[in-house]
């Protein structure tokens, strides 16, 4: 964990952020670099980009294995450049056991867009976390819309329905389906379903494509039934409304989304451009609904929360090593000289005299200006 001025810029940094917002694809590159080692001084730059985020559209592309994830994202990266759209993709593939790195990271997976700068590409590794999803790629992705990239995709591993973590850093959700994949059905009905704004059959030429159709469409059905005049928002979220506004629907009338079933065959294209469209409008009704802001706020929630987790936690490593470390500690319980309990309130206790001490500080400038 980085120190109480984590977020202060250096000037080296400060010019590496400053080439990036000027368009510079080598400080961008340099920039995802820093986030993903999680180097020194990340967090500064990190802080220095938010504000200058907000802008591209974040398209989250899951679902499993074989469905064909990587092949459609070339292809809508393709497509979005033929309509003059700058892209950038975050494939997130799985951790090496031995290296951490993205084990699938050396292949080629964006045949269409080499060579193209303004489709800017990077193979991330999951780092471990479910849904392959790291704080390294949530930042990678505000680096990347800070560049200014109108468009930007994440491919995620394929895990299942972990794949919930996509919600927290995606705008709209894709889930990809297989023809003929009736266990994935099945997968979508044990909680993926929920996340997805758009439902995709891939390789849509193949056998029992129109029975996958058939079924999603009842499963989105289902969905909606429960609810139906509710307003539970983008991926359940509530939308504010307006003051003056007594329909069912969200903010300024707009009815509640109602997730699309499309149809692709990525390795041709087809079908490819109607689902920008379907990202596009999914877009549009998020801006206009003011579902977005509630997305947003819920994503910071969740951010602070895994950085506040995330600081305690290797706050807590630093004490028991302190303490001897975990063995040490496990081994004294398993001798009852002492219990977990025990163990666990002598680790917390200076840290939370620290947060006390804190806080009783901040209150003292109060009770000088009374007195």
């Amino acid at each position: 964990m980085d120190g109480p001025d984590a977020t202060a810029l250096g000037d080296d940094d400060a010019e590496l952020v400053g080439d990036l917002l000027d368009g510079s694809h080598r400080a961008l590159a340099r920039v995802i670099t820093r986030i993903e080692n999680r180097t020194a001084g990340y967090r500064g730059i990190v802080a220095a980009l938010h504000e200058h985020t907000g802008g591209a559209d974040v398209i989250g592309i899951t679902g499993a294995p074989g469905a064909g994830k990587s092949t459609l994202v070339d292809k809508l990266a393709s497509t979005y450049r033929d309509r003059g759209d700058t892209v950038g993709v975050v494939a997130v593939d799985p951790s090496s056991p031995y290296t951490g790195g993205a084990v699938l990271g050396d292949r080629i997976r964006m045949a269409s867009n080499v060579g193209d700068m303004d489709v800017f590409f990077r193979s991330m590794s999951a780092r471990g976390q479910l849904g392959g999803l790291s704080m390294a790629t949530a930042d990678a992705v505000k680096a990347l819309d800070a560049f200014g990239k109108d468009a930007i995709i994440i491919e995620t591993v394929g895990a299942g329905q972990n794949e919930v973590d996509v919600v927290r850093t995606a705008d709209t959700v894709a889930v990809l389906v297989q023809p003929g994949s009736g266990d994935d059905v099945q997968t979508l009905k044990a909680g993926i379903l929920e996340i997805g704004d758009v439902f995709v059959v891939n390789k849509a030429d193949m056998d029992g494509a129109e029975r996958t159709l058939a079924e999603l469409e009842e499963m989105v059905h289902r969905r909606e039934g429960p609810t139906k005049g509710l307003d539970g928002g983008h991926h359940g979220f509530e939308v504010p409304e307006h003051p003056d506004d007594e329909s069912d629907g969200d903010a300024d009338g707009a009815a509640e989304w109602s997730p699309e079933v499309c149809r692709t065959v990525a390795n041709t294209g087809e079908g490819v451009s109607a689902l920008i469209e379907t990202f596009d409008a999914h877009a549009t009704h998020l801006r206009e609904s003011g579902a977005i802001e509630a997305t947003k706020q819920r994503r910071y929630a969740e951010e602070i929360r895994t950085l506040v987790r995330s600081d305690v936690g290797a706050l807590a490593t630093a004490e028991i090593e302190r303490h001897g470390g975990i063995e040490a500690l496990a081994a004294s319980v398993r001798r009852r000289e002492t219990d977990p309990y025990s163990v666990a309130a002598e680790i917390v206790g200076p840290i939370a005299e620290c947060v006390e001490a804190d806080a009783d500080g901040a209150e003292r400038p109060e009770s000088a200006t009374e007195r």
